[in-house]
């Protein structure tokens, strides 16, 4: 069974950092893609960011470009989310997603920017 468990969320000052981790078990395939979605309250989800196992190529919404950081340890089956000089608006509930041979979400975590 697959399973994909989120780490690291809290509340940070504007301007700080945070770093989410997910970890991925429950299967051997060594293709899959991972991203990282958030959605807050009252709009839709998005996507954050992008990962591929193989290529390692990362995509990332506009708003947080040069900003965040997607980034994997493949032996660990982990996929992190640096996010520096947060902002209010990065305030949501981040998941993490998985593209195996079906699709998988992390139960979310919440981040909190605020002063």
């Amino acid at each position: 069974q697959v399973q994909l468990v989120e780490s690291g969320g809290g509340w940070v000052q504007p301007g700080g950092s945070l770093r989410l981790s997910c970890e991925a078990s429950g299967f051997s395939s060594r293709n899959y893609v991972m991203r990282w979605y958030r959605q807050a309250p009252g709009k839709e989800r998005e996507l954050v960011a992008s990962i591929s196992n193989l290529s390692g190529s990362t995509n990332y919404a506009d708003s947080v470009k040069g900003r965040f950081t997607i980034s994997r340890d493949n032996a660990k089956k982990t996929v992190y989310l640096q996010m520096n000089s947060l902002k209010p608006e990065d305030t949501a509930v981040y998941y993490c997603y998985a593209r195996i041979s079906m699709e998988y979400w992390g139960q979310g975590i919440q981040v909190t920017v605020s002063s």
